[in-house]
C-alpha cells in the first residue's frame, strides 16, 4: 500500500499566528517610535555637550604699591599695612637725669633727689682727710620704685666717696612708685654726686 503524502500550508502566520502577530506589533511599535524621535530631533535640534571638570587654584595677590609710598631703593613702605603692635610696658624703658626738664619725669626726679639727700652723707674719713671728688651713678627702678640695678659710670678719685654714694642710693630705696605720667617698665636714673668741702655738696 503506497503511503499517502499530504501537503499542508501554514499560511501567512505560520504555525502559531498569535506569536507572529506579537512580533509584528513590536516591530511596528519600534518603527513608529524611531520615526517620532527623528521628527522631534529635526524640529528641535538637541545639542549634547560634554564639559570637562576643571580644578582651580586661588592665590591672594598683594595689590600694587603706590610709588609715592616707597622708600629709597624702591623698597615698599609696609608700615601702613603692618599691624600695629603695642610694646608691653615691662619691655619699655627710658633714661633721665635728676635735673631733667622733661615734664613727664621732672616731678618724679625731684622726689628721688629729695630722698637721696636724706640718706647721703659726707664720709667722716673723707672730711678728715679733705677728700673731694665727683662721680656719676646709674640706677634702675621698676614701676613700684624698687631698685633693680646700680652701678658707677664715672668713679671719683676716692673709693670712700664712691661707696658712700652707692650706700645712699641703696638706703633710699625703694623709691616712690611711678606716677601716671611715667609709663615705662624700667626707668634708668643718672645721678651726679659732688663732694666739696668749701661749698654745699649734693647729688644732681
Amino acid at each position: 500500500m503506497v503511503p499517502k503524502i499530504t501537503r499542508t500550508h501554514n499560511g501567512l502566520f505560520g504555525r502559531d499566528p498569535a506569536k507572529t502577530v506579537m512580533k509584528l506589533s513590536v516591530v511596528i511599535s519600534l518603527a513608529c517610535h524611531l520615526g517620532i524621535v527623528l521628527a522631534v530631533q529635526k524640529a528641535l535640534p538637541l545639542h549634547w555637550t560634554i564639559e570637562s571638570s576643571h580644578a582651580y587654584r586661588v592665590e591672594l595677590i598683594r595689590p600694587p604699591v603706590d610709588p609715592s609710598e616707597t622708600k629709597e631703593g624702591g623698597e615698599a613702605n609696609l608700615a601702613k599695612v603692618a599691624p600695629l603692635t603695642r610694646t608691653p610696658p615691662e619691655e619699655t624703658e627710658d633714661t633721665i637725669s635728676l635735673d631733667t626738664s622733661d615734664k613727664r619725669y621732672s616731678s618724679y626726679a625731684r622726689d628721688i633727689k629729695a630722698r637721696l639727700m636724706n640718706h647721703w652723707k659726707y664720709p667722716r674719713e673723707a672730711r678728715k682727710n679733705l677728700l673731694e671728688g665727683k662721680l656719676l651713678l646709674l640706677f634702675t627702678l621698676n614701676p613700684k620704685g624698687a631698685l633693680m640695678d646700680l652701678r658707677i659710670l664715672e668713679p671719683s678719685s676716692s673709693r670712700i666717696l664712691d661707696r658712700e654714694a652707692m650706700r645712699a642710693v641703696r638706703a633710699a630705696a625703694p623709691f616712690p612708685a611711678f606716677p601716671s605720667s611715667v609709663s615705662v617698665g624700667r626707668l634708668h636714673v643718672k645721678a651726679k654726686f659732688d663732694y666739696r668741702l668749701t661749698a654745699q655738696a649734693g647729688p644732681g
